[in-house]
């Protein structure tokens, strides 16, 4: 009897380890999301979150990564530099206590990434962008830093072709911010469209969160442009937007760059976002993933997905690929790891070349058709 009663001990132990084998054993691993919570660009650094967490839950639900539980930080950067610097400090000190750091989805912005990567790339974790495009970012020699979206060269490359090619523009008055973001595009725009054969009678520099244009429109009613190329935010573009309209501009040709490409473009234009283009780093999630990928971020999130929420999520996904095929967390060997990957995610097939770039970089183009945006091209 006191040997059946073993047996049975040992049939449940069995049990039981089967039932949790999958499971990880070796505690968590942190995955830092940094990019805007709060403020004006809230919905950005939301989206791309709900993203990573997504991928993140997948991963745990199947045994987490090399046996550690993958657990997600959010930070908020608030959309400022100064404060991603103070976040990749608090990063820096996490590392220095020792704790098990895989590295950082962040930031969606071209000036927070480059002001917090002059702390990041001495440590020893991977970055990885879903959206910051400045073209210099690449350029600086980092080893441990990614992006799985197009830098802004392709982006103007892209947005001046389709405008002069498919849209006959031939005068563009070209408007961007003063983030390091837009001021990039936007002199790489009105370089594209002039060799293009297109003239820019107007290159105009406006401010982060700019919600009256009454001045810039006047000049670009002046200037006689028969097209507006708008490199900035979603927190100014819906109002330029509805500006031209009120002043009788609204049959303009307007395309404005990936930075509007979300829903508070068209929410807050006052109904003036109807027709207008935008480029963008992702195709839209109801084309690029099923209703499975849907429910389930829904579950985890609470709401719908946004354009960015596939760049949160492939770009936790190609860091989770990196820490497999290296069999470690080791950001050299994750990185070395990374940089041979080739994935198929929703954003499409994933490369690297060696500075961190994708290989085959895609833009897309949308306009607005009944008040959603509508993919056009390619």
């Amino acid at each position: 009897m006191r040997r059946f009663g073993w047996i049975v001990l040992l049939i449940v132990a069995l049990a039981i380890a089967g039932c949790t084998s999958g499971q990880p054993t070796k505690g968590e691993a942190i995955v830092y999301v940094a990019g805007p919570l709060s403020g004006f660009q809230a919905n950005t650094g939301q989206t791309v979150a709900g993203g990573v967490r997504l991928m993140a839950a997948q991963l745990n639900r199947a045994g987490g990564l090399l046996g550690y539980q993958v657990k997600v930080v959010a930070l908020d950067d608030e959309a400022d530099s100064d404060v991603a610097t103070a976040i990749a400090e608090e990063i820096q000190a996490a590392v220095d206590r020792g704790v098990a750091v895989v590295g950082v989805i962040g930031h969606p912005n071209s000036g927070q990434t480059a002001a917090a990567m002059e702390i990041y790339k001495d440590l020893s974790i991977v970055v990885i962008t879903p959206t910051a495009s400045e073209v210099g970012l690449t350029q600086r020699g980092y080893r441990n830093f990614f992006r799985v979206n197009a830098a802004n060269d392709l982006q103007a490359q892209v947005g001046a072709d389709y405008l002069v090619s498919q849209l006959g523009a031939s005068k563009v008055a070209v408007l961007y911010n003063d983030d390091p973001y837009g001021i990039d595009l936007g002199k790489l725009v009105a370089s594209e469209l002039t060799g293009r054969g297109a003239e820019v009678p107007l290159s105009i520099q406006v401010k982060v969160e700019q919600n009256r244009f009454t001045d810039e429109v006047a000049r670009i009613k002046a200037s006689g442009a028969d097209a507006v190329y708008y490199a900035g935010y979603e927190v100014e573009c819906p109002y330029l937007r509805a500006d031209l309209r009120d002043a009788g501009l609204g049959g303009l040709t307007f395309m404005a760059s990936d930075g509007c490409f979300l829903a508070a473009t068209i929410d807050n234009s006052d109904g003036a976002a109807e027709g207008m283009y935008v480029t963008g780093f992702a195709p839209s999630p109801a084309t690029a993933v099923d209703q499975a990928w849907m429910q389930a971020y829904q579950a985890v999130e609470y709401r719908n997905p946004d354009t960015y929420s596939v760049n949160g999520y492939s770009a936790m996904e190609v860091l989770a690929e990196g820490v497999k095929k290296a069999g470690s967390l080791n950001s050299d060997e994750v990185a070395r790891a990374i940089r041979g990957l080739e994935i198929t995610t929703p954003l499409g097939k994933v490369q690297f070349q060696d500075n961190g770039d994708l290989r085959d970089a895609q833009i897309y183009i949308f306009q607005v058709k009944d008040g959603e945006f509508v993919q056009v091209a390619p």
